[in-house]
């Protein structure tokens, strides 16, 4: 079946606690009972039921074959429809029988996408683009990035614990609500939290106890205060944060990460803050009493030898502290030129004893003079980008830029002039019509020679910057680049480890599949040409609004309401006028404009052809004179909308044929397309 390879989900892959960490769980257990033990002496999780660590929690239990079927099918539909959002998944999964429900639903999305759909598309986040550590994630190739693990069918225990937990923690919101809540976010625990805080601060119940409890609204963003932490003493003067298990090891799990693991990473990182302004501290103080401290030659205060660069040159010592403010000076400021030594890469001598110092400070100083600085990793990252940008400005080669950040690579179809060369294809394709080209055009050279000479004498006159020439030579060269591109594919994918995401080299937009330059602009100009052309042809009663088109008989039409008009000239005819209105006179021919009286005829319409090429005309004039502020400045979307507009004018219809007329780089392409590799 085509969906096997889909169906075999990530089930006996997923991340699970193995049975073995009962023993290590023991192990710890007793070496924390041992006297002498620096392991505080917490309570364990099987007595009273807390969890501080992760060796506490649960291993998850294997789902039922029911909700593993349900996931993955999910995942199943997720893979072939990427734009349609989970929650269209799960209600249709729900809906059909369990027989063969996965084809059954697949087959009514390809027939009726729009229907089941509901506009609910999806467009992934911003933050879900993004991996650990800042590392873009992959495209596609994992079916657990396209489903996260909220977005999945749950299991009745998890719900259950959800709803026991968040009853005890918002006690002054109704059951109802909080079931509300959940079945809007799937029963997820994390997504449901700050809406049901939302909603709690809003109840009156929670009024009056802030105002004699004095207490301060509640944020979800504070781990801290969260109700479902307890802070245990560590039996060494301090605390420990902790959470009394909910029963289910999912639920535990999400708790962990979500709640637990901010607070206990907030923990170690203040710790280390304070270690380390502590050795700070100790090392100036050892420095001063061994008399070890060495001045810095750029601003003369004294500093430990740790905390201290120096140049490769004169070996001039320079403080960490001068070669932050040199290096933000540079990158932020105007000391670009006068700090940064471009041949190297790094940062020139700061010493003021020697100004005639060729040194410069290695960049291993520099990385240790910010890495111990908050925010020191993004300083080193815009002189990193600095650095690299300013190599290949010099470079003078032709770039591709990432859109969304700094990023620029080489264009790939970046040929050097001395590798430019020409070559006649060998084998052709078909070879009947590039042959007859080839010979209509050697024949065709005696007769073109005179036009040839006097094209290039009055480009000599009037340009003395271009030859004819060298203006075709040029013009084949474009042409070819522009093949080039083609085949390769206008999708540009940034390699920036902070980035990663795929733009367009041509309208320079987020790539999505499948993609339409200046969709937007071609939007907006193809509803306001429809809008225009539909109420060129269409009626509207003026005593009900409604609107119609007639589509055949007389000019006489009467609408739903008893409202009679005119379809030529929209004059209301009722009130005895009715078809006394038109013109009576008789006609031999039946054709042509009656000459006794200006009537309107009954039968004769206006060319619709006409009239909505007009309304058409008119519509594109006034959009693009509407718009031309906002699309001056980008050649690329003008020259699309110039192209589209002429594509769609010049055009010869003969029955159900159409043709349009070529420009002049589309036959040009087709002929290098045709003769040249």
């Amino acid at each position: 079946m085509v969906f096997n390879g889909l169906l075999k989900s990530s089930n006996h892959n997923s991340s699970r606690r193995s049975p073995s960490r009962s023993p290590k769980l023991n192990a710890t257990a007793s070496k924390a009972a041992l006297p002498g033990s620096p392991e505080p002496s917490r309570p364990k999780s099987g007595e009273y039921g807390y969890i501080h660590d992760e060796a506490d929690l649960l291993p998850l239990q294997t789902e039922l074959p029911d909700l593993r079927e349900l996931n993955e099918s999910v995942l199943a539909l997720a893979a072939i429809f990427p734009d349609v959002q989970v929650e269209v998944f799960r209600e249709m999964l729900a809906s059909f029988d369990k027989e063969s429900r996965l084809a059954v639903v697949t087959d009514a999305l390809l027939k009726n996408k729009a229907k089941w759909v509901s506009g609910r598309f999806r467009v992934v986040p911003k933050e879900r683009r993004k991996g650990v550590g800042g590392q873009p994630k992959p495209d596609n190739s994992d079916l657990r990035i396209l489903v996260p693990t909220e977005d999945k069918f749950r299991s009745a225990e998890y719900k259950k614990a959800v709803r026991s937990v968040l009853s005890q923690e918002f006690k002054g919101l109704s059951g109802s609500t909080i079931s509300g809540v959940l079945a809007e976010v799937n029963h997820s625990y994390t997504l449901a939290r700050p809406t049901l805080i939302a909603l709690s601060s809003k109840s009156w119940r929670f009024s009056l106890s802030s105002f004699f409890l004095r207490r301060k609204a509640t944020s979800f963003m504070e781990a801290e205060n969260h109700p479902l932490i307890v802070w245990n003493s560590s039996g060494h003067g301090s605390i420990i944060p902790s959470f009394k298990s909910s029963g289910c090891p999912e639920l535990d799990q999400e708790l962990f990460e979500t709640v637990l693991t901010p607070i206990q990473q907030r923990i170690r990182v203040e710790r280390e803050e304070k270690d380390h302004e502590l050795a700070l501290k100790l090392n100036t103080e050892e420095a001063e009493t061994n008399e070890a401290l060495h001045d810095c030659e750029c601003c003369f205060t004294s500093a430990t030898f740790e905390e201290l660069s120096a140049c490769n040159d004169g070996a001039h010592f320079v403080c960490f502290q001068c070669v932050r403010h040199a290096v933000n000076e540079a990158v932020f400021g105007q000391g670009w030129q006068r700090n940064i030594d471009l041949r190297t890469g790094s940062l020139r001598c700061l010493a003021a004893s020697s100004e005639s110092c060729l040194g410069f400070i290695p960049y291993n100083l520099i990385q240790r003079s910010f890495l111990a600085e908050k925010g020191g990793k993004d300083v080193l990252r815009k002189l990193d980008e600095r650095l690299a940008e300013d190599s290949l400005l010099k470079t003078q080669l032709p770039l591709v830029r990432c859109p969304f950040c700094s990023y620029a690579e080489v264009d790939e179809l970046y040929l050097p002039e001395s590798q430019r060369s020409w070559r006649l294809k060998r084998h052709f394709q078909d070879s009947f019509y590039p042959l007859v080209i080839l010979i209509l055009g050697v024949g065709m050279i005696p007769f073109l020679l005179p036009f040839f000479i006097i094209f290039s004498f009055v480009f000599v006159i009037l340009s003395s910057q271009q030859s004819f020439g060298n203006y075709v030579v040029s013009q084949i060269d474009a042409s070819a680049t522009r093949l080039r591109r083609r085949a390769q594919g206008q999708k540009f994918v940034c390699r920036s480890p902070t980035c990663g995401r795929s733009s367009c080299m041509f309208c320079f937009k987020a790539w999505t599949d499948i993609h339409i330059c200046h969709e937007s602009s071609l939007l907006a100009l193809r509803t306001q040409v429809e809008l225009a052309m539909s109420l060129a042809i269409k009626r509207t009663c003026p005593r009900c609004n409604t609107s119609f088109v007639k589509s055949s008989g007389c000019n006489k039409l009467t609408c739903v309401c008893g409202y009679q008009m005119c379809y030529v000239c929209r004059k209301d005819i009722g009130n005895g006028e009715g078809y006394r209105h038109f013109c009576e006179h008789f006609r031999p021919n039946g054709s042509g404009n009656c000459t006794e009286c200006m009537k309107c005829d009954l039968y004769r319409c206006e060319d619709d052809e006409v009239v909505l090429k007009k309304a058409k005309d008119t519509a594109e004039r006034q959009w693009m004179e509407k718009e031309g502020a906002n699309i001056s400045g980008d050649d690329a979307l003008r020259k699309t909308l110039e192209l589209r507009l002429k594509r769609e004018g010049n055009r010869f219809w003969l029955g159900d044929w159409e043709w349009r007329f070529p420009n002049w780089e589309q036959v040009l392409d087709g002929i290098v397309d045709c003769f040249i590799e």
